[in-house]
C-alpha cells in the first residue's frame, strides 16, 4: 500500500523525527507522538476470544477512507488539536492495551482535559481514517448509533410514484437503499481491514440503558438491519456515516472484520453498570503536566504568525498564571481556555494592567465557578 493510500504523508513512515525512539516500549503500536506512521500494519492478531471474521472471506477488507469531511475539520480544529496531543505514558498504555485486545476504552476526566482529542489524534497517527463520533444525549439509543431507516421519506416517494403511474402500468416502489443511512457505530463496525476509531462522546449523559443496551455489540462485534434482512441475500448500497460513501450489506447483516477502537468519554457524572465496566479499560486523564502543556502550545503555535509573534516572556507569563490558577487554587480550567488567552494576550492585553484583568477573569474563568 502507498503512503498515499494509507493517508500517511511522505517521509513519515517509521519515527517521529523526535529523537526519543529509545524511550518507546517495543510493544507498542500507537506512540503518542502527534506523528503519523505505518505502526497501525505491526497490529497481531486479535485473542481467540475477540476474533471476528468478515462475511465474505474472499475479499480484502477496504482499508478506512482517507479525508474527512473538511468543512467539519476547519470548524473543529480536529487536524490541529490532533497534532498537537501528546499523549503521558499511561494514555499511550491503555490506548495500545486497548488495540491488542480489542475492547473499548473509557476514558475519564474533568471537561477540557483533552478526552475527546485523544481519539483524533489515535485517528491521526494510525493513519485509521476520519473519527466516527458519536455525541450522546439523554435521547441517544442503540439504534441511532447503528442506522437510521426514512421510512417517512420512502412512504411518501411511494405515493408520488403511484399518482405518477398512469392507470395501465404499476408504479415502481422505491429502492429501500437511499433510504437507510448507517450511524457512527454501525459505519465502525463495517469489515474494514484497520480498526475505524469510534468516539463515543459524553457516555455518562446517555440514558440508563443505554451502556447495557451496547452490551451485545461489544461481545459480538456485529448486527442485524431487519429492514433490509427480509429481503434475503439481496445486496443493497446504503450510505455510511463517512461523507458521501455508500456501502454494500447483504442479507441486513454488517459484521466487523477488526473491531473498531471505541473511545468513550465521561465526565463521571454518572456510575455505570459492573458488566458494562467489566467490558472496558478504563483510563483516568488528569490536569496536564507543565511538559503537556509546554508541547501542546508549541503545536498550536506553529504555523500561526500572530501567534509565533507573541513575546516569548509573555507567553511563559500565561501559561504560568494558568498553571497557577489549576493547580494552586484547585480550579478547573480546560486546554482550550489556555489557547484563548495567548491568542488575545497576542493582541496587546497583556501588556496592559486593565485588558490583562479581562483575561484572568473571563478567559480563565475557572468552570467551577459560577
Amino acid at each position: 500500500m502507498s503512503n498515499d493510500e494509507h493517508g500517511i504523508p511522505e517521509g513519515t513512515a517509521g519515527t517521529s523525527g523526535t529523537g526519543e525512539e529509545e524511550t518507546r516500549a517495543s510493544w507498542w503500536i500507537y506512540q503518542g507522538t502527534g506523528q503519523p506512521h505505518y505502526g497501525i500494519r505491526g497490529l497481531p492478531d486479535p485473542p481467540p476470544w475477540r476474533a471476528f471474521d468478515a462475511l465474505d472471506t474472499d475479499a480484502e477488507p477496504p482499508a478506512p477512507p482517507r479525508h474527512a469531511d473538511a468543512l467539519s475539520e476547519r470548524k473543529l480544529g480536529r487536524v490541529r488539536q490532533a497534532a498537537a496531543y501528546r499523549a503521558d505514558e499511561r494514555e499511550i498504555h491503555l490506548v495500545n492495551l486497548a488495540l491488542y485486545l480489542r475492547r473499548p476504552l473509557l476514558v475519564t476526566g474533568r471537561p477540557g482535559v483533552g478526552k475527546s482529542t485523544l481519539a483524533y489524534s489515535i485517528a491521526r497517527e494510525l493513519g485509521l481514517g476520519p473519527v466516527l463520533r458519536w455525541p450522546i444525549t439523554s435521547r441517544s439509543t442503540l439504534q441511532d448509533g447503528l442506522y437510521h431507516y426514512d421510512a417517512i421519506g420512502r412512504l411518501q416517494e411511494a405515493g408520488l410514484r403511484f399518482r405518477s403511474a398512469g392507470e395501465t402500468e404499476a408504479a415502481t416502489p422505491p429502492d429501500i437503499g437511499p433510504y437507510l443511512r448507517l450511524g457512527p457505530l454501525g459505519t465502525a463496525l463495517l469489515p474494514w481491514r484497520f480498526p475505524r476509531v469510534l468516539l463515543v462522546d459524553e457516555i455518562d449523559k446517555s440514558d440508563i440503558d443505554l451502556p447495557n443496551d451496547l452490551l451485545n455489540v461489544f461481545e459480538e462485534g456485529e448486527f442485524t438491519i431487519p429492514e433490509l434482512s427480509r429481503l434475503g441475500e439481496t445486496p443493497t448500497s446504503i450510505m455510511s456515516a463517512d461523507s458521501g460513501a455508500w456501502v454494500t450489506v447483504r442479507g441486513g447483516l454488517v459484521r466487523c472484520a477488526q473491531f473498531p477502537l471505541m473511545v468513550l468519554t465521561s465526565n463521571s457524572e454518572r456510575e455505570f453498570p459492573p458488566a458494562f465496566l467489566r467490558r472496558c479499560l478504563r483510563l483516568e486523564i488528569a490536569a496536564p503536566s507543565d511538559e503537556k502543556i509546554a508541547g501542546m502550545v508549541a503545536a498550536h503555535f506553529s504555523g500561526s504568525d500572530r501567534l509565533e509573534s507573541l513575546p516569548e516572556a509573555v507567553r511563559a507569563d500565561v501559561v504560568a498564571k494558568f498553571v497557577a490558577k489549576q493547580r494552586r487554587q484547585g480550579a478547573e480550567l480546560a486546554s482550550d481556555q489556555l489557547l484563548n488567552a495567548l491568542l488575545m494576550a497576542s493582541h496587546g492585553l497583556w501588556s496592559d494592567p486593565r485588558s490583562r484583568q479581562v483575561i484572568e477573569n473571563d478567559v480563565l474563568h475557572p468552570l467551577n465557578e459560577g
